[in-house]
Order: C-alpha cells, then sequence, then structure tokens
C-alpha cells in the first residue's frame, strides 16, 4: 500500500466519520425535513460518500466514528466548512439558522453564544471571506 493511499483511506474515513456526525445532528429531533434531506444529499457528494455508504450512514448513523475537533482553531474550521455548506444555494431556506446553530452546538460552542457566533459566521459568509479571514475574525469576534 502506498502513502497516498493510507492519506486517501484516511481522508475518506474521516469524511464518513464527519458526515456521520452530521446526519446524527439532523436527526436529532426524531425526523428529517425536506431541506434537511436535500442538505445531506449535496453533502455527501461534496464530502464524497458513495450512494451505498450514504444509505449504510442513514441508516446507522453511530457505525462511524465522530472525530471531534480538539482544538478551538480546528473547532472554527469545522465551522467554516459548514457554514459555507448551510448558506450555499439557500437549500435550508429560513432553517438556515437553527440548523447552524445545531452543528455549532454539536462542535462543542456553547449554549450562551451560539446565536451569536452563528450570526457572526453568516455574516462573514455574506462578505465572502476566506477560511483564514474567517478564523482570524471568529477569534477576535470579542476584542
Amino acid at each position: 500500500m502506498s502513502i497516498s493511499d493510507l492519506f486517501d483511506n484516511e481522508f475518506k474515513s474521516r469524511n464518513k466519520g464527519h458526515f456521520s456526525a452530521i446526519v446524527r445532528v439532523a436527526t436529532a429531533d426524531g425526523d428529517m425535513t425536506k431541506e434537511e434531506k436535500g442538505f445531506l444529499d449535496k453533502l455527501a457528494v461534496r464530502l464524497e460518500i458513495s450512494s451505498a455508504e450514504y444509505e449504510e450512514i442513514l441508516e446507522n448513523p453511530s457505525k462511524y466514528p465522530i472525530n471531534p475537533p480538539y482544538l478551538y482553531s480546528q473547532r472554527l474550521e469545522r465551522l467554516y466548512d459548514l457554514s459555507r455548506m448551510v448558506y450555499a444555494d439557500h437549500i435550508l431556506g429560513p432553517k438556515q439558522k437553527n440548523i447552524l446553530a445545531k452543528f455549532a452546538l454539536a462542535l462543542g460552542f456553547t449554549p450562551g453564544n451560539v446565536n451569536y457566533i452563528v450570526d457572526k459566521a453568516f455574516s462573514l459568509l455574506v462578505i465572502n471571506v476566506d477560511l483564514d479571514t474567517f478564523v482570524y475574525e471568529m477569534t477576535h469576534m470579542n476584542k
């Protein structure tokens, strides 16, 4: 097995874990709306989740390990990725803020300031910032 195969396998495994965590959050309230399903469909394509893997994860999202970000900067990077996915194409419509708040809580942001974090994330996406600017602005938003 080559080194590139190892990285490819690790990348795919991490994506499956990431996707299964998002499925868990999206289905935590017991049902999945049409908007959430559309979001998951699009996300699966972006994360290179095959149709078979997609169905398997939807049936049993706890089968794959969650790779929670440990460092604050890693949580912000995941928040950036998720924010862009939620914001893109407005698939979720008016539910964008609520679903991103669920994801932010799952990433470990505190309930007391999650709405402020989500509002700030969306305001940065409106002006189309890159990852580095997003992380900097989110890190320094209270200064």
